[in-house]
């Protein structure tokens, strides 16, 4: 220690100088909730990924097609069951492109050589030769445009039907609610293939059948929050303005009940694709020559021993979408959430 004698002064203790302008001045640029919403999303890296994968499969399912050189319906049955073949690729043999196939004992021979084929299918052909390239993304196409039908017109059916019976409350409210237990309790297969069967397969029937007891459950959800929201001071001080009912339902509760309506969408979305290739599986879906995912793997399962590939890919596709609609679902639901904090 220093055994000099430390002074204390007075202007040692002189107050610090405070600029009144700047007492008040907030550091950071204020935000709204959807803003705050994207900065918690951006965080979550395995919702910002499947974003991105989503965003390049809903491309590719519209432009895939107008690259391939082939139609989606056009068949060639010299060019049935080729593997898949890329130019650039087809020389790395440790990469399922250079169109080589096995036989029975294990050898393997290349396809497009023992046939003399001079062409190249990036997703190989079927057993009708079809392109399975340009078959695979119309078949995503026709997938994500029924999920997102069925999902947008649950939605509306749900929000619709969960705000009226929520907000009007007493006898309606326990009327309305019986009538949804009644469709709960009957099985949704049934339902949906008995629509299938008078209506007969195709886009439209498919989703009438998805949507018939589809919107129960963002109707339910829809009604709980209505029910929270309902004594709350914004619902009071609209009826004391002379606001009518439907402006109070569809103007400002609605509003504030955004967040959980499209995390129940976003989850519906996976859903009525897995529903969709059920049922195309079982050979309830689309017919030929129109494809989507569930009839491509329907197809594909039949010859999936002797040509693995014609069902492998679009399993891989219908797992892709459904993995990341979940995953952006998961995010959304973590980032609109109020109760969450960093």
């Amino acid at each position: 220690m220093n055994d000099k004698e430390i002074i204390i002064k007075k202007d040692m203790f002189a107050p610090a100088h405070i600029d009144p302008s700047k007492s008040e001045k907030i550091s950071k640029p204020s935000l709204n909730f959807w803003q705050d919403s994207w900065l918690r999303v951006r965080k979550n890296k395995g919702a910002v990924i499947s974003l991105i994968i989503l965003g390049i499969l809903i491309i590719m399912a519209f432009v895939g097609p107008m690259i391939s050189p082939y139609t989606y319906d056009n068949q060639n049955t010299k060019h049935n069951n080729l593997p898949p073949r890329i130019q650039g690729l087809e020389n790395v043999h440790w990469l399922p492109f250079d169109g080589t196939l096995k036989r029975r004992d294990g050898t393997e021979y290349n396809a497009y050589e023992v046939r003399k084929v001079d062409a190249y299918y990036w997703f190989g052909t079927d057993n009708l030769g079809r392109d399975l390239f340009t078959r695979t993304w119309k078949g995503t196409q026709v997938s994500l445009f029924i999920a997102f039908m069925a999902a947008l017109v649950d939605m509306l059916i749900g929000v619709s039907y969960g705000a009226v019976s929520g907000y009007l409350g007493g006898r309606t409210d326990s009327v309305m609610q019986r009538i949804i237990e009644v469709i709960v309790g009957i099985p949704n297969l049934i339902i949906v293939v008995l629509m299938i069967l008078i209506l007969k397969p195709g886009i439209i029937p498919i989703i009438i059948a998805l949507t018939i007891t589809g919107w129960t459950s963002m109707a339910r959800v829809v009604r709980a929050q209505v029910l929270k929201y309902k004594g709350q001071e914004f619902v009071l001080a609209a009826k004391t303005l002379g606001a009518s009912d439907s402006s109070i339902i569809f103007k400002h509760m609605i509003p504030n009940m955004f967040g959980i309506i499209i995390i129940n969408t976003m989850f519906s979305i996976p859903s009525a694709i897995f529903f969709e290739a059920f049922l195309s599986f079982i050979g309830l879906g689309l017919q030929e020559p129109n494809a989507s995912l569930g009839t491509l793997v329907n197809d594909g399962f039949k010859s999936m021993i002797a040509f693995p590939y014609q069902m492998i890919i679009p399993s891989i596709m219908i797992a892709l979408i459904m993995i990341c609609f979940n995953l952006v679902a998961d995010g959304l639901r973590d980032a609109l959430d109020p109760k969450m904090r960093d």
